[in-house]
């Protein structure tokens, strides 16, 4: 006969943790909608639910806020330091607000707007990674790097042998990778830099009691700083597919941008921290802002994080939608916004700007493409136009904001890069490079189709049920 005591004790005890992950998400929950639908399972399925809490339910990481607040007497002077040292800017003024506009920003990332800067916009896998390996080839003090994806194919193994021999000339190299983005990552290429001496840790390193199951939380970010002089950032990976050398995939389509400048101290900073994390420990770095040669942009680097005291990704966006005048054109290959940032862009289309967003027609997440498209009767009823990029998978993130400012970086339109991921950015107001992105954004729109209604409407009634149900899972994806 079944023991009933002990299926009790059983019951009891799993809604008992049910009723704590309940408690947590009452007092921690910034959705109403998902905090609902967490508290519903809890009570009614908790043997389902309470496992999926524990790994998706958590919408700040704990452990890196403890982390950091721990270690603020380290990273604060030097965030302090930055502020001074590096040049502040005045706001561009074309239009009434662009004070407000841009200092929120500054508040946002905890970082300043610096002038002398330069930024190269690299349109493509090929431009990007000459230009990286010219960089690392070029350091003589340090090498960080950031990667979410690192493979060990030809990219790869390029990376491997410039950054043994920087090795061997008495650069250090410290190498920060993701777990889940890198699983592939084989055991062979991290020990052959671990033994040509660098410093080599990945995100989950973190101490285990600190992390305590919060593998839902990525690190997307991908950065390189090279002696604190040149620095990378943008939405490419380290590996082939960037470059169409596999001709069972298709053609990635992905920007990044390389910056010269008092900037540069931005994204150091944002690796640091992330780095001390996940290594405990603060190396010695350069923080003398170093002028751009000839050249004086304006720019801004902006971390976001589930850590952040704001969800600062999703303010991001929200920003550039709101205060856009007459134009607004996003592009990202993951288009799941939740309800502010679709209503935003409702609001903008419906005042007159010209709101476009681009997405890949041919996806690497077929969840994210089906729930992009319930999006597409109430985006063409005020005026937003959707477009499906054509000859390959677009991976770009690039916003442009009137002629006014251009940012390119790692966030996605989608709750994951909104409230789960280590996100990165660059913007810039400097007319010259607003105008490259403008060009770069127009050739892409122009190998791209405007989705209708019909792209929708006359589809089957088992896809549209499909798009429907998928986008229920929107905080997941």
């Amino acid at each position: 006969m079944p023991d009933f005591s002990l299926l009790a004790i059983v019951v009891t005890a799993l809604y008992s943790v049910a009723l704590v992950c309940v408690y947590r998400t009452l007092i921690s929950y910034r959705t109403a909608q998902g905090a609902i639908a967490w508290i519903i399972s809890l009570v009614g399925m908790p043997w389902i639910a309470v496992p999926l809490f524990l790994l998706f339910g958590r919408n700040r990481f704990s452990g890196y806020v403890r982390a950091r607040r721990l270690n603020d007497r380290t990273l604060e002077p030097l965030l302090n330091r930055y502020e001074r040292q590096a040049e502040g800017v005045p706001y561009p003024v074309d239009y009434p607000g662009d004070a407000d506009e841009l200092g929120v920003l500054c508040k946002l990332g905890r970082q300043p707007f610096t002038g002398g800067n330069h930024c190269t916009l690299l349109r493509n896998g090929d431009a990007t990674f000459e230009a990286l390996f010219d960089a690392m080839e070029n350091a003589t003090d340090y090498i960080l790097l950031e990667f979410y994806i690192v493979r060990s194919d030809r990219v790869g193994e390029r990376i491997l042998n410039i950054l043994r021999r920087k090795l061997a000339q008495g650069v250090r190299v410290y190498f920060l990778y993701d777990d889940i983005g890198s699983l592939s990552l084989p055991g062979r290429y991290l020990n052959a830099l671990k033994s040509a001496g660098a410093n080599v840790t990945s995100f989950g390193n973190g101490n285990v009691r600190r992390r305590r199951l919060q593998i839902n939380f990525r690190n997307h970010r991908k950065i390189l700083v090279c002696d604190g002089r040149v620095g990378f950032v943008g939405g490419i990976n380290l590996g082939d597919e960037y470059l169409g050398r596999d001709h069972h995939q298709e053609t990635w389509r992905d920007t990044h941008c390389r910056i010269t400048g008092p900037a540069v101290l931005g994204l150091q900073l944002a690796w640091l921290e992330d780095w001390n994390w996940a290594a405990e420990e603060n190396p010695t770095l350069s923080w003398q802002p170093h002028r751009a040669t000839g050249s004086d942009q304006q720019v801004l680097v902006l971390p976001s994080s589930p850590a952040d005291r704001w969800e600062t990704c999703t303010l991001f966006f929200l920003n550039c939608i709101n205060n856009a005048r007459a134009r607004i054109w996003i592009a990202s290959p993951y288009f799941v916004p939740d309800f502010q940032v679709m209503n935003a862009l409702q609001l903008a289309a419906m005042r007159g700007v010209d709101v476009r967003i681009l997405i890949p027609e041919k996806s690497d997440h077929i969840l994210i493409t089906l729930a992009a498209y319930s999006y597409l009767v109430s985006a063409n009823e005020c005026g937003i136009r959707i477009c499906h990029y054509q000859p390959g998978f677009m991976h770009q993130k690039v916003v442009l904001v009137d002629n006014r400012y251009a940012a390119v970086g790692t966030a996605n339109l989608d709750n994951r890069s909104m409230r789960l991921n280590f996100e990165i950015t660059a913007l810039s107001t400097a007319p010259d490079f607003v105008a490259e992105v403008e060009t770069m954004l127009e050739a892409d729109l122009a190998n791209s189709r405007v989705l209708q209604r019909a792209d929708y409407e006359d589809r089957s009634l088992l896809f549209r049920l499909a798009c429907r149900s998928v986008r229920l899972m929107a905080p997941l994806l």
